[in-house]
């Protein structure tokens, strides 16, 4: 039996898991942590409206650097497309049954870092937009445009 503990940051430790089997494996490493398909949809629509950002935009903090998924620096927005299962999506996120104890403290850890990320870059004057992967891209296509042209 597997009895390494894994870190998830303040101070919080968990068994390590094991892995439920090879497939769930390959999955897990197949995930992208920049360049998923909704955000590369999100960032060819914005391209298309004449909309300029950086990628994976690095904003250095005070205490801390925090990459940006989309970022308009100049104007200091911030989006950031969240995955549903890493996230904790109210609608999609859910909890494998494998591993439970490791899953639930994992993704409550990236849900408060989430929080804490979104209060320190609008503590540092900029605007926070977050959205889900299965959100319309029209939508937040807007949304980005809405938040934009408060400025001008």
């Amino acid at each position: 039996m597997n009895r390494r503990t894994l870190s998830l940051g303040d101070g919080l430790r968990v068994r390590y898991p094991t892995p439920s089997s090879p497939a769930a494996t390959a999955v897990m490493k197949g995930n992208r942590s920049n360049n998923s398909k909704p955000e590369v949809q999100l960032r060819s629509a914005l391209h298309r409206n004449g909309l300029r950002f950086y990628k994976n935009y690095r904003v250095q903090l005070a205490k801390r650097v925090i990459q940006v998924d989309i970022a308009f620096p100049k104007r200091r927005l911030a989006v950031f497309v969240d995955g549903c299962f890493w996230h904790g999506c109210p609608d999609h996120g859910r909890i494998p049954k494998s591993n439970p104890d490791y899953w639930s403290a994992k993704i409550v850890r990236n849900m408060q870092r989430d929080l804490r990320v979104g209060a320190e870059l609008r503590k540092a004057g900029w605007k926070v937009l977050r959205v889900w992967e299965h959100e319309s891209i029209s939508d937040t296509l807007h949304a980005v445009k809405r938040i934009l042209e408060e400025d001008i």
